[in-house]
């Protein structure tokens, strides 16, 4: 019942001009705002923890705006994920810094696309699937009814996703030896034993290690990258951010480091479109309190 409501509601959106879709968005996000939930729980957690620099009213402001963008990034889904491919395209407005991305790939040892849970994120998957051979790894939704929409969604234009166990790390490294694009979601917190903790927001965060040590052992070049959601629905502009040589060329401890720098810098950018309602710090580090 709930996956055939979430259907109806994706294909639904998908008759809607983007617009009106961020519209509606916006209003489901204000539902957030006003109503207890999970997402506005923890976002009042981890907005004053991570930016304690800001007034109480601006991390307000910001928990506010975030929950308003989560709700566009559900109204969104729909459009992303099954209008036609031409349509989808004509959303990306301006593209900011996609000549670094082209440098790092003409060098030939592949190259790795970081994407933070920052903007649209599935908007740059969809465009650099579109542009470039790219592979990914994919973990199936918890409604497994979902499966086979998303996979479609996000392949259609010409990704490959792998699963995410040592198979899909092979293809990984296959797609680096080929030349290619390797898609990777660097703010994820890894599962127990698959990760190091290192400083995101001053704060030990257990950080996935498999970004890095493709980089590491590959020397694949790492861009980082996110779809800023443009005002009043009118579209996406995507920016491309090459991280620091660390990454590939310090010790597993600093590339991590490294990574976490870097996705704290792009949150800065634009902290409104980030997802704070993630529980990103759930484990902690032994004799540390839990968070949440």
């Amino acid at each position: 019942m709930r996956a055939r409501l979430v259907t109806t509601l994706l294909r639904g959106f998908t008759a809607l001009p983007l617009p009106v879709a961020h519209a509606l968005g916006a209003l489901i996000g204000w539902g957030l705002v006003v109503i207890p939930n999970d997402l506005r729980r923890i976002s009042r957690i981890n907005v004053p923890l991570c930016l304690p620099e800001l007034s109480a009213a601006e991390q307000r402001r910001v928990i506010r705006r975030s929950l308003i963008e989560s709700g566009k990034t559900m109204s969104e889904a729909g459009a992303l994920w099954l209008w036609p491919n031409e349509r989808v395209l004509s959303l990306v407005r301006k593209v900011s810094g996609e000549e670094q991305l082209r440098a790092a790939l003409a060098h030939g040892q592949g190259a790795i696309l970081a994407v933070p849970h920052l903007g649209a994120w599935e908007m740059i998957g969809l465009y650099c699937s579109h542009h470039y051979p790219m592979t990914s790894l994919y973990r199936p939704p918890r409604m497994v009814a979902l499966d086979a929409l998303i996979r479609h969604g996000r392949e259609r234009l010409g990704a490959k996703l792998v699963p995410v166990d040592a198979s899909g790390v092979r293809a990984l490294y296959q797609t680096l030896h080929r030349g290619e694009l390797v898609g990777m979601l660097p703010d994820q917190e890894p599962g127990a034993g698959n990760g190091l903790y290192a400083p995101l927001f001053g704060i030990q965060a257990n950080t996935m290690v498999l970004l890095s040590r493709l980089a590491l052992k590959t020397r694949a070049p790492v861009i980082f990258s996110y779809a800023e959601r443009l005002p009043q629905g009118r579209g996406y502009h995507l920016h491309f951010i090459p991280a620091p040589a660390t990454l590939n060329t310090g010790t597993l401890e600093q590339s991590v480091t490294a990574m976490n720098e870097m996705v704290e810098k792009l949150i800065r950018r634009c902290p409104q479109q980030y997802q704070w309602g993630y529980k990103r710090f759930r484990s902690r580090p032994e004799g540390e309190q839990t968070v949440y």
